[in-house]
């Protein structure tokens, strides 16, 4: 590929970029996400295949998993190292850009009707739990507790599994069939989130996964998995369409509570007015008309 790069059609060239760039992601990445991202259509990596020999796209890929699986794992200081020679290469703008681009790109797959039909199915399993336990940690943690506290607005349902100490912990000993612990973990993978979705499914409880494979240690405990991407130009992970599903969550489970999250969200509204919690920013007072 590299020798005859410059003999390849534009747009085969295109393709031949991003798979020479991103070799990673041809392993790990559907044919139709990489051909987004490398801005050609699917048929353009099917032929890119055929013209260096392989039959198809899959046989591609598939060398490239087998070299993944053979490669040293992809730390935080590998992923670093490659990100601070990308950003001397190509500077802060393009990196900037090239993070911003990828988000909006996740953020728009979340939007296909698997995706939309796994939310809307997890909502209705965490809204008919009598309690609903979160856990999320490390770059994790702060998913869960967004969760948690949109819930904590419309009612005491919610609880998060974490304090000083770790004495939160303690808390899962409560979890019992008819509750639901919502999980968040991705890529390199908490094992006592782990080991918690196990002690809570064992005790009956249902287990809804936010995590960022089909395969990851949370998927293979329950079938309700809410996938999310994380892939990005940066050493560390994004967490960006995770806070997304966070938040949808929690706006339809407040919808299905109807009148009891009106209330719970008036008596909020209350507290925090008589405490003087928040700000209010003013509004502009319209001028007369002559």
């Amino acid at each position: 590929m590299v020798e005859n790069f410059e003999e390849l059609p534009e747009q085969l060239r295109h393709a031949a970029r991003y798979v020479l760039d991103h070799p990673r992601d041809v392993a790990l990445l559907s044919m139709r996400r990489q051909a987004h991202e490398a801005g050609v259509t699917p048929a353009t990596m099917t032929r890119l295949a055929q013209r260096i020999g392989f039959d198809g796209y899959d046989s591609l890929r598939d060398l490239h998993a087998v070299a993944l699986r053979r490669a040293e794992p992809q730390t935080f200081t590998v992923k670093a190292g490659e990100q601070v020679d990308r950003q001397k290469k190509d500077g802060d703008r393009a990196l900037a850009e090239t993070m911003l681009m990828r988000v909006a790109a996740q953020m728009q797959e979340l939007t296909a009707a698997i995706s939309l039909e796994r939310l809307e199915k997890a909502a209705h399993t965490l809204s008919a739990a009598q309690r609903i336990y979160c856990v999320g940690m490390r770059s994790s943690y702060a998913i869960a507790w967004q969760f948690h506290y949109i819930l904590s607005m419309i009612g005491g349902r919610s609880t998060l599994l974490d304090g000083p100490g770790g004495t939160g912990i303690d808390l899962t000993g409560r979890i019992a069939e008819g509750d639901v612990l919502l999980a968040v973990s991705v890529a390199p993978y908490t094992k006592a989130t782990v080991d918690l979705a196990r002690l809570a499914t064992s005790r009956g409880a249902a287990l809804i996964a936010v995590t960022d494979s089909e395969v990851s240690p949370l998927a293979r405990i329950v079938r309700d998995v809410v996938p999310v991407p994380t892939d990005t130009a940066s050493f560390l992970h994004t967490m960006a369409p995770a806070f997304a599903i966070a938040e949808i969550l929690g706006a339809l489970v407040a919808g299905h509570a109807g009148d009891a999250a009106l209330a719970a969200l008036k008596q909020f509204d209350g507290g925090a007015k008589e405490l003087g919690i928040h700000i209010q920013p003013q509004r502009k007072r319209k001028m007369d008309t002559p």
